[in-house]
């Protein structure tokens, strides 16, 4: 989300620093002054609407496409002498857990829209309608790995972790969409909203010129990021300080420098803290300490200004910020906690750090209709899937299933008011050759392990009978058996046509190119 209408204040009421540049030069004179290759970090959450060009969306998307038009949208920068690396969104911080959830009601609201729209109109909703197909968010760092470009996914914050690597790592800069990069004293922030691919022109904005505009120190713009709301500190929080901020402004204001009503607010509350700061005292805690707050709210704003100290600028010490230990850590062997990390940073897993560090997953928002009452939710149907696999993670070979407490599941789905978590137990995995054991089905080596390896994923599915299919036919192919055969044990209400639809897509599509797929008539 970023900080509230300071992004918009910039272009409204701050076009001088709004910057339009150009990336390809930009890099040429970077790498004159460093002698280094110009890298831009890029913010892959934010990238994705924009990458997903494809006409169909409603059905599931069209992957193939897109994947090409990812690979056409990274040959631009690399013709450009421009290196990339990725970020995406690992966890979602407690913190952060209501404005999350805040959110996905808002898109269930929207999804609702679309299937209304389908339903009286029988096509597709228009753009203004759009969403992305449903874990585009989840595939798409494996689609860039396969391209060859580094990606990470967060441990933490990504803005923050974004912020943190173009710092310490001298980056051309970072190109998202999050006003949040304002705040940070990072690098230069591009915007993928304004980017032209084609000239590779886009807008920065830029902090440094926007508090010489404002008369405010770049010292306290975490502290204005926090008053007018942000992911941290919501807008109702910190209301009575913007009321009495937007109450002088107006006693004493002039028409001289006329803005919107979101721009006045930054306008009043910059006036407000300029007021309350020194020559000898503009950090942000010296002001905060001004300000007529709660204890509460102070600790609040407290935390909000931390979360934009950079690892080598937090000597402003405000908080522990340290993480209480997992409830699962107990279970789990230390040498699997570090490989799980490892895997995560590197996006080569997906949701196993959060269960086993942390105890606590979720999944967003589908295309899923809720007054539809045949067909089961998503997370309902792979409910059962996803225990055995935390059976397996949680379950060591002489575990109490009684010990090990359940996982937190945030799942969206219909029915869901995300009100509390799922509670889930995990299930144990059971192998003819008894249960098996995490350690070395990470860690093992040699045929042995190979076939444990195979005879373990195939009983998550409840497909050990295909064990024989294993090297008969293609991998991609055998999965896509082993789910459809899931799905249907799992929905009743699955028809003969929908598993043709499924096996027809898994076979056919691969025998046609990117530009064949999109000439076909719909």
């Amino acid at each position: 989300m970023g900080v509230k209408g300071l992004q918009s204040f910039m272009e409204r009421c701050c076009p001088e620093a709004c910057v339009t540049v150009n990336l390809r030069e930009m890099a040429r004179r970077h790498a004159a002054q460093t002698q280094q290759d110009p890298t831009l970090v890029v913010d892959g959450m934010a990238c994705l609407c924009h990458w997903y060009s494809c006409e169909d969306w409603v059905c599931g998307g069209q992957w193939k496409e897109y994947v090409d038009v990812l690979k056409s949208w990274v040959d631009a920068f690399t013709s450009a002498g421009i290196q990339l690396v990725f970020f995406f969104d690992g966890v979602v911080e407690q913190r952060k857990r209501q404005e999350w959830i805040k959110r996905r009601r808002r898109v269930n609201g929207d999804v609702s829209k679309i299937f209304r729209h389908i339903k009286e109109h029988g096509e597709k909703p228009h753009k203004e309608l759009f969403c992305l197909p449903s874990a585009l968010a989840t595939f798409t760092p494996f689609a860039l790995r396969f391209l060859g470009k580094p990606v990470f996914c967060s441990v933490r914050e990504a803005d923050y972790e974004i912020a943190s690597y173009a710092r310490q790592y001298g980056s051309m800069g970072i190109l998202g969409q999050d006003s949040d990069f304002i705040i940070y004293d990072s690098v230069p922030y591009f915007s993928v909203a304004k980017l032209r691919i084609n000239s590779l022109t886009t807008v920065m904005y830029d902090r440094e010129r926007l508090c010489r505009t404002i008369g405010l120190p770049v010292t306290l713009l975490p502290l204005l990021a926090c008053l007018l709301g942000n992911d941290v500190v919501s807008e109702e929080q910190m209301q009575s300080i913007r009321n009495n901020a937007m109450a002088t402004y107006r006693k004493n204001c002039s028409a001289s420098r006329p803005c919107a009503p979101q721009g006045q607010m930054v306008v009043a509350l910059t006036q407000l803290l300029r007021s309350l700061s020194t020559r000898e005292e503009e950090d942000a805690g010296s002001v905060l300490q001004s300000l007529n707050l709660t204890a509460s709210q102070r600790d609040l704003v407290q935390q909000g200004i931390f979360s934009y100290l950079l690892p080598g600028q937090n000597d402003f010490k405000l908080f522990d910020g340290s993480e209480t230990p997992s409830a699962f850590e107990k279970h789990i062997n230390p040498e699997i906690l570090k490989a799980c990390r490892q895997k995560h940073v590197a996006a080569e897993g997906f949701m196993v750090y959060n269960v086993v560090c942390a105890g606590v997953t979720e999944c967003s928002n589908s295309l899923e209709d809720e007054e539809d009452t045949e067909l089961l939710p998503q997370a309902v149907v792979y409910k059962p899937c996803r225990q055995r696999i935390y059976g397996l993670l949680l379950l060591g070979q002489d575990a109490n299933t009684s010990d090990v407490p359940a996982v937190k599941e945030w799942f969206v789905y219909p029915g869901n008011p995300l009100k509390e978590p799922d509670m889930v137990h995990p299930v144990t995995v059971n192998l003819p050759c008894g249960r098996p054991c995490l350690e070395q089905l990470w860690f093992g080596n040699g045929p042995e392990v190979f076939a444990l390896r195979l005879a373990t994923f195939f009983l998550i599915f409840d497909c050990s009978e295909y064990t024989e299919l294993y090297g008969a036919i293609e991998n991609s192919l055998l999965a896509a058996l082993c789910l459809v055969t899931y799905i249907v044990q799992q929905v009743e209400s699955l028809s003969e046509e929908d598993v043709d639809a499924y096996l027809s897509q898994a076979l056919c599509l691969k025998l046609y190119s990117p530009q064949q797929l999109q000439n076909i008539e719909r």
